[in-house]
């Protein structure tokens, strides 16, 4: 591996730090014993700047590159965005219907498939009917109370696919150039 610039981050694939690299974990360091680092980074991710500096927290992050894009919000240096679970509103939901059918016939299936409900019907066996449409017609629309509503407004995941990598940022090696 090439001599890294101080304050370099890159990816590692183990679970510990190289010698001369520290996880970007948020940890606070003393500037006394990080000075280079320290010139470079400053405050920009927290610490007292007196006594502490502090290292970048990537822990289940995207790192993203300051700046504006077209169309982008602008994003600072050291700036943490986003959530890692989101609860949708009823405005966020597109407009849909759940429409579930009845027959008037007795359920024999215990299994569902694309063209028919779970329902089974067998007083041998003791089974009970699910659901059974007593109006005269068959495939008639179920009443609205008979489908339950689901979420609960629980969050659901919002992270990216991840595998499990660690951020290091370098704190030995060459001291990056300011042009």
């Amino acid at each position: 591996m090439s001599e890294p610039f101080i304050g370099e981050i890159r990816i590692f694939g183990c679970n510990f730090a190289p010698r001369g690299w520290a996880f970007c974990q948020g940890q606070l360091l003393p500037i006394a014993q990080n000075t280079a680092l320290f010139s470079i980074l400053g405050t920009t991710y927290g610490g007292d700047g007196r006594t502490t500096l502090a290292l970048p927290d990537l822990q289940g992050r995207a790192p993203m590159h300051p700046g504006r894009g077209p169309g982008l919000t602008a994003r600072r240096l050291g700036e943490t965005t986003g959530v890692n679970e989101v609860t949708l509103t009823e405005a966020e939901l597109p407009n849909h219907k759940h429409v579930v059918y009845g027959a008037q016939t007795v359920g024999t299936e215990a299994s569902p498939s694309n063209t028919r409900m779970m329902a089974i019907d067998r007083p041998s066996t003791g089974d009970n009917i699910v659901y059974l449409n007593t109006a005269s017609t068959k495939n008639t629309v179920m009443a609205t109370e008979a489908i339950g509503s689901m979420g609960g407004s629980q969050a659901h995941e919002n992270r990216q696919p991840l595998m499990g990598m660690n951020f290091c940022i370098a704190l030995v090696g060459l001291y990056p150039s300011r042009s």
